[in-house]
């Protein structure tokens, strides 16, 4: 999976289709993402101590890896990464449609 925990993307399809937000947690098994502020769900919440209050909650569902694109930092628009390596030999992500590093 080439999206990362703290990345920012643009989301291709479904509903909230053109919203952009960061990665907030990165599934690998289930080849899922969950973005900040996209596919959100309303989450009835029981109370479960006397400080922990009840309620209607808004919680970020995953959404499927592969209908978001990431936002290039140098061009800013939604690209495809590839990779190359440096001098020291340390592995880089690059966007394939500037070939910035992301």
């Amino acid at each position: 999976m080439k999206i990362k925990k703290g990345d920012r993307v643009r989301v291709l399809t479904g509903k909230d289709r053109g919203k952009e937000g960061e990665v907030m947690r990165a599934i690998p098994e289930k080849l899922k993402v969950v973005v900040g502020g996209v596919n959100v769900a309303k989450k009835h919440q029981r109370a479960t101590r006397a400080t922990t209050q009840g309620g209607i909650v808004d919680v970020d569902m995953p959404i499927p890896v592969a209908n978001v694109a990431i936002v290039c930092s140098s061009c800013g628009k939604p690209a495809r990464v590839g990779y190359r390596f440096d001098d020291k030999g340390e592995k880089l992500r690059t966007c394939k449609r500037c070939g910035g590093d992301l």
